[in-house]
Order: structure tokens, then sequence, then C-alpha cells
């Protein structure tokens, strides 16, 4: 059985006659943290989706734990989303809103057995006192930690963060990498994370897809980080990239 958690074997996705994603070929291992860096519009989010099953590819292949994505049982991935995704006016609670981890849907009540395993997870990302609060009362580095208890509370195998820092502070953001880090020293969970944050990609994965559409490079981030692939990517001309990674990762 092939145990990887993603293998994408020529790839592409066509919206109408408009390419969205040409010939992706990549394979990430368990454990492996994979960044996903490209500009607006280089298919970043529709390969998310391709992942998560919500999206059938036009060409190609793609198993997810040797599974079709649609087949792959729930609990073995989690996701959270760009935190503009949820309708701040629903009414519901941090706790209710990560229970739906747990089981896909709403539920009217919890069981006691449900709140412990949604306490646990809160408590593990400092948010335990958040459980009751209305969602609307949230900040978005609060909503942002909650997302991330809701991905956590069923110990996934893979994990999917689609922009997970947009629209929040420097502060909070630096405050999720540091609560990133720390779960990922406990666990051996994969990671699969779209950002705009080059630095943070350099000092936290330990492998890049730069993406454009196509899949420019995929190798660790010493290599990726090169005005060639860089400009491939991006297309910049008549300047070029100051890349100089100071911001040490924490060990």
């Amino acid at each position: 059985m092939n145990n990887k958690p993603i293998k994408i074997q020529n790839l592409s996705v066509f919206f109408g006659k408009f390419c969205v994603l040409k010939d992706i070929s990549v394979t990430i291992d368990q454990g492996d943290f994979v960044t996903i860096i490209g500009p607006n519009g280089a298919g970043k989010t529709t390969l998310i989706k391709v992942v998560l099953g919500l999206i059938n590819p036009n060409e190609g292949n793609i198993t997810v734990f040797g599974k079709k994505p649609t087949e792959v049982p729930f609990e073995f991935v989690g996701y959270v989303p760009q935190i503009k995704t949820l309708d701040r006016t629903f009414p519901a609670k941090p706790i209710e809103l990560v229970a739906t981890g747990l089981f896909g849907n709403w539920k009217y009540k919890l069981s006691n057995e449900t709140k412990k395993k949604c306490e646990k997870a809160m408590e593990m990302l400092g948010i335990a006192s958040l459980a009751e609060r209305p969602l609307n009362r949230l900040s978005g580095g609060e909503l942002q930690r909650v997302y991330l208890a809701r991905s956590l509370v069923r110990n996934p195998k893979l994990l999917i963060l689609d922009e997970p820092a947009t629209g929040v502070d420097t502060i909070t953001e630096i405050d999720f990498s540091i609560l990133l880090d720390n779960y990922l020293k406990q666990s051996n969970t994969t990671i699969l994370m779209v950002t705009h944050d080059w630095e943070y990609a350099f000092h936290h994965s330990n492998k890049v897809l730069l993406l454009n559409k196509r899949v420019i490079s995929y190798d660790s981030p010493k290599k990726i980080f090169t005005e060639e692939h860089l400009h491939k990517t991006f297309g910049h001309t008549g300047h070029t990239h100051t890349m100089e990674f100071i911001i040490k990762k924490n060990e």
C-alpha cells in the first residue's frame, strides 16, 4: 500500500478553457513540513482543494495516504482555512466550532466526552478561557487559534493550512508560528501550508514548493530561494531580491 501522505502525478486543472494547474508532480513524505509559495493566481488554493477532494483534476492522479482524496477517512486530515471564510455573525461558541473538527458538522448539544476533547485542544493552544465566548467577540488572533484547535482536536495525520496568518497582526502571526512549532515537536504530523512569508518558509519548513500554475521548483529551502527560481515564479524584472533571512528558527 502507498503510505505517502500526498502523491501527485502529472495533475492538471482547468476552469473551462483556463488552465489553473498544469502537469503538477509532487510527493510529500510523512513528517514533512511543506510550504507553498507563489504569486496571486498561481493555483495555490486550488491545489489545496484538490488535496482535500473539493476539486477533481482534469488530468493526472492524486492519492492521499494511498487513497483518492474523497475516500480518505475524515479524521486523517485537519484543515485551517483563511480566517475571512467564517461568517462572524453565526450564533455559536468557540468550543462548538472546535467540535466540528470531530464530526464535520455542527452539533446541537455536546456530550461531556466531546467537551473534554475540545477543551484539551483549546488548553494546548492557550484559549481554554474562550470556550463559551461568542464567536463575534473574538479577535483575529483568537479566532485563528480556535481554527487551529478545530483542526488538531482529532490528531490528524495531515494538517493543511491555507494562509492561516491572513488578516492578523505581526505579533499574532508570531504567536501562531510558535504554537505550530510546539505542536510539531510533539507529533509526526505532515503539514502542507500556503504562505506569502518567505522568511517563515525558509526557517520552519523542510520543503518549499514554488508554484505558478506549474511546479517551478520543489526542494529544501536553501536550494529553493535563489534569484533564478524566484524570477521564474514571480516574473519580476528590473530588480533583484534581497534574501537575508536573519530571524533564526527557535531550537
